[in-house]
């Protein structure tokens, strides 16, 4: 045979193969289902140029037209985009098991030491392992009930420095204090002192919260990664490199005071520095062996999952206060039930605060923390049935859940819908633990936010308390209808501009 014709059987040997995996791959497609629907996608790029400023509301905008389970892809990355509260419900608990893993980025991989935190890692035993240590040092019930009276110091502080501000008469950048606030009170759970002022580490999380919320093309189309059309991979790099050295000078600080004091363990750093040294000289005795690396990564994962969520959410309920005089004197008015005007409210009067736990739920379903969740990816095919449609899920498709999208949706909230309406409530059974799928402010399945219950308790405790001890005004005459309203997207879903608003003290103390 002649290298000619070898050269054009070879040739027809491998167009046929190429052709019966093909339709292998198309009858096992049709046999399976066929892909949900979604827009015409651009070469390369795919649909990334629909995201837009807001991805949330483009992406709801577009769900309105192709359905509640759309197909979208994100240069080369098929994306699931899930809109309505059924529709999550199938993701997030009745198959959880197949969609419980996260995508790799960029941002994780250099943020977190080559994913080796809890929130972006991957679905396996080291999770697991992650999770349930973190659960255990610092979020379970004990644990957040210990820090009750770091949390009333704090909030204590606070509340000093706004009355000094309502007895000037000065409008008080209300954000920023929060923020200040509920970095402070993270700092002192996860490194036993506030936020050292020397490692600007505040300033450090909120680029690494820009970076980690971020579309980088990157991510989806990695032909371009050298180009870093974005400037993003040049930001991640610098920003990694400045954790790294920030969380290298504190932890030598914990580990020469625990040598020098040979005190007891009880910040989260202190632990993992424990269980690190503990890794290294007896591998054997540890159910979960970490280095300083994985401590470094979970450190800054549960540094980067509270710094900014509570924060948030506080602003946009104050933000919905301030715009509804109505319901700012109804919750008032509760608080001066339950609590009166001689004493500030105490976290065991929570329970009792009915209508403020009314408040909180309606600003999460309008502004939900994290407006996208954090992005899922399936591990294996599988079949997606709503109603009589069925949709084939391949392995390695990026999921996103729209939560945002599901605060609105007119089958699961009927009317009103962008009307914040507390009272929507009263007759509705709908907790935040992620069992009801039309609000999920913290996700749902096994990986709901674990720092939901902390979080809830702060955001509580700090609303009841700026609306007990302050009536509030806007300054410069601001009508309250007038206030901007407008969003920054990101991995949270902040105010485009921060709050700023005139206290004055109302208790008699």
């Amino acid at each position: 045979m002649s290298p000619a014709v070898f050269t054009i059987n070879l040739f027809l040997l491998l167009g046929a193969f190429w052709s019966f995996l093909q339709i292998r791959a198309i009858s096992r497609r049709k046999s399976l289902g066929r892909s949900p629907p979604g827009p015409p996608a651009l070469p390369i790029i795919g649909n990334l140029h629909k995201l837009g400023r807001l991805p949330h509301r483009s992406l709801h905008a577009l769900a309105r037209k192709y359905g509640p389970i759309m197909s979208i892809k994100l240069g080369s990355v098929p994306v699931v985009v899930v809109s309505s509260p059924p529709a999550a419900e199938l993701f997030l608990r009745t198959h959880d098991n197949v969609f419980a893993s996260r995508p790799k980025t960029q941002a994780a991989e250099y943020l977190y030491y080559g994913t080796k935190g809890m929130g972006f890692t991957e679905y396996g035993p080291y999770w697991r392992s992650v999770r349930k240590l973190c659960t255990s040092e610092l979020l379970s019930v004990a644990k957040v009930e210990s820090y009750a009276g770091m949390r009333r110091e704090e909030v204590g502080a606070m509340l000093r420095s706004l009355k000094a501000a309502a007895a000037a008469g000065e409008a008080v950048d209300v954000d920023r204090k929060v923020e200040e606030l509920v970095e402070d009170m993270t700092c002192r759970m996860v490194f036993g002192r506030k936020c050292d002022e020397r490692f600007d580490l505040k300033g450090v999380i909120r680029e690494d919260i820009a970076l980690a919320g971020a579309f980088n093309v990157a991510d989806f189309v990695p032909l371009l990664a050298p180009l870093d059309l974005q400037g993003l991979t040049r930001r991640v790099k610098k920003a990694s490199k400045v954790n790294d050295e920030i969380l290298e000078r504190i932890m030598d600080e914990h580990k020469q005071d625990a040598i020098a004091n040979q005190r007891q363990h009880r910040a989260l750093i202190d632990v993992l520095l424990s269980l690190a040294k503990k890794s290294s000289t007896n591998p054997d005795e540890c159910s979960l062996s970490i280095d300083r690396t994985n401590a470094k990564a979970i450190v800054l994962d549960i540094i980067l999952g509270s710094f900014d969520t509570s924060s948030t959410a506080i602003s946009w309920i104050m933000s919905e206060l301030l715009r509804h005089p109505r319901v700012m004197k109804k919750l008032q008015k509760e608080l001066d039930r339950v609590v009166g005007q001689d004493r500030v409210v105490e976290e065991t009067d929570l329970t009792n605060l009915k209508y403020l736990e009314m408040v909180i739920k309606e600003s999460l379903r309008l502004h939900p923390v994290a407006p996208l969740l954090v992005p899922r990816e399936s591990m294996e095919d599988i079949d997606i049935m709503l109603g009589e449609d069925c949709y084939f899920i391949p392995k390695k498709s990026r999921i996103i859940v729209n939560s945002w999208a599901l605060g609105r949706d007119p089958e699961a909230w009927l009317e009103n819908i962008e009307e914040f309406l507390p009272e929507r409530f009263i007759d509705r059974e709908v907790n935040l633990r992620g069992h009801h799928f039309e609000l999920l402010p913290f996700g749902s399945g096994r990986r709901i936010c674990p720092g939901m219950r902390s979080g809830l308790m702060t955001i509580q405790l700090v609303v009841a308390q700026l609306v007990h001890c302050f009536d509030w005004a806007l300054p410069d005459g601001i009508l309250p209808e007038k206030l901007d309203m407008s969003e920054k997207f990101g991995l949270s879903l902040p105010r485009a501009e921060h709050l700023v608003a005139i206290p004055s003290y109302r208790l008699s103390n």
